[in-house]
Formats: C-alpha cells, structure tokens, sequence
C-alpha cells in the first residue's frame, strides 16, 4: 500500500480575518488533504502576538517573525536584536516575510531596503531560513543578496516565485530555495513552469500564499492550506514526478530549510 503523501504548506497566512469564520475546519480540511503542517508568515512584528496563539492553538501550525516591505513603513524603526528576541519562541521557525516590492505603492525603495537588511541579519544571528517577498524587484534583490551573502552566508527562500529565470538562477547560485504558489498552475503560467522545470528537486518548496491565489480548480476563491495539495499536484506533473514523490521532496527540503521544525516523519519511522 502507499504511504499518503505528507505535504507541507511552507507560506500562508492564517491570522488574516478571511479565516475569522472557520478556521478551525479549514486546519481539518488541510488534514484530510495530507497537508500534515503549516507555516502562518508574519507581515508586521506588530501583529506577532496573534500568529503565537494560532501555533499554541494548533499542534501543526509554526510561525515567522518579520516585517513585509509593504509594512516596512510602519515598522521603519525596529532593531534586528527585536526580530532575534521572538525568534526565541519556540514555534518561530523563519525570519520574514522580507524583501522588497516596488508593483504596489508602500514605503520607498530605501526604507525597504533597510527593513530587508536588518530581517537578512537576523536570519544571520538566529540561524533561522529567511523568506523572501520579491515583486518586479529583480536588479536589486540581485544586489542586495549578493552584497550580503559575500558578507556571510544565510538560509532563504524565494517564496511566491513568479519573477524571471535570472532571479531564480541568481537566487540558487548563492543557495537558496524557490517556492511556487498555486500561480504555478494558472492556465497563462507558462513561462513560470518553464522555470519550475529547471529548479533542481532539492531547492523547491510549495505553498499556497492563503488566502489568495487559489490554483485550479478553486482559482477565484479563498485560498486555504488543503489547495497546496493541487499546486503540488501541478509542480509534480511539471517535474515529471507523482505526487507522493513530489510531496517528499518538497517536504525534505522544508526540512532541511526550516530545521528548527520537527519531522514527524522521523519520530513515526522510529515508533514502527
């Protein structure tokens, strides 16, 4: 018999008021959909305390600390030693959302930068994946990450990956990992697949970005964690995989990325 696939959703959102209603059976129906743990991003340090009551309310929810750059605004000011003091919680296992975003109108490019240098640190400090927002952005997220990787290395994720084939070129060059959302699957994503295709297994990761950008056949809808399980679905067929071969690979990666999560999987293999 094979084993049912265990899949992670490494970015969502389950704080946002989409979820207030029934949140509770969406973190059932992402069970049923083998979408055995989640990871609920920060947007504002502000807004922290809530993502730490969703992980104490939830065995398989973890969290991020961070500052989204289209929140670096109102959150300019923050030291890296605040991102470094809640990373000590237990069940905060990333830095981020971090980076830059220059399609939607936020804060300016500088002080984008400078909320993204002091997220790249703590990641540094903390040991902890950093994960990355990066949206018609590409010449200086290429900067920036150059700039700091020569100064030392950190563990990142290119989440939400819809830029061109020399961010995600550039990005693994210098060791991170790229991840696709349901946009992966859209019918007009054909460009975005002709990269998934080149991203080697071990750097790739899947998500849903919930609560937007639900793939086939929930496009149009709220997304929610069960719908990684039809972006895996399309990353597999991409990759000329099964799913359950897609699922573990994309789930040993989680791991190896995010290594402050414990693997049940491990802890399952030695009860056997």
């Amino acid at each position: 018999m094979t084993a049912a696939p265990f899949i992670v959703d490494s970015h969502c959102h389950l704080d946002f008021p989409d979820f207030d209603a029934d949140r509770d059976a969406l973190i059932e129906r992402a069970q049923q959909a083998d979408v055995r743990l989640m990871v609920t991003i920060s947007t504002r340090v502000a807004r922290l305390a809530r993502l730490l009551e969703l992980t104490r309310a939830y065995p398989n929810v973890y969290a991020s600390v961070g500052t989204h750059p289209l929140s670096a605004g109102e959150e300019p000011d923050l030291d890296t030693d605040e991102y470094v003091r809640w990373s000590a919680e237990p069940k905060i296992v990333a830095i981020g959302e971090a980076g830059l975003d220059y399609f939607h109108e936020g804060a300016p490019p500088a002080v984008q930068e400078r909320v993204f240098r002091k997220q790249i640190a703590a990641a540094r400090v903390t040991g902890l994946p950093l994960v990355i927002h990066s949206r018609e952005c590409d010449a200086d997220m290429m900067r920036i990450l150059t700039d700091e990787i020569r100064q030392e290395r950190f563990g990142f994720v290119l989440h939400c990956f819809t830029a061109g084939r020399e961010l995600a070129e550039h990005g693994l060059a210098l060791g991170g990992y790229v991840s696709f959302s349901g946009i992966l699957a859209f019918k007009r994503s054909e460009d975005l697949r002709a990269i998934a295709v080149t991203i080697p297994d071990d750097r790739i990761l899947v998500e849903t970005d919930a609560p937007y950008l639900a793939p086939p056949p929930n496009r149009g809808k709220r997304n929610e964690p069960a719908f990684v399980r039809d972006t895996a679905a399309a990353l597999a067929e991409v990759k000329g995989l099964t799913l359950e071969e897609l699922a573990t690979r994309t789930s040993d990666n989680f791991f190896r990325l995010f290594s402050k999560v414990p693997d049940p999987r491990q802890a399952a293999a030695k009860a056997a």
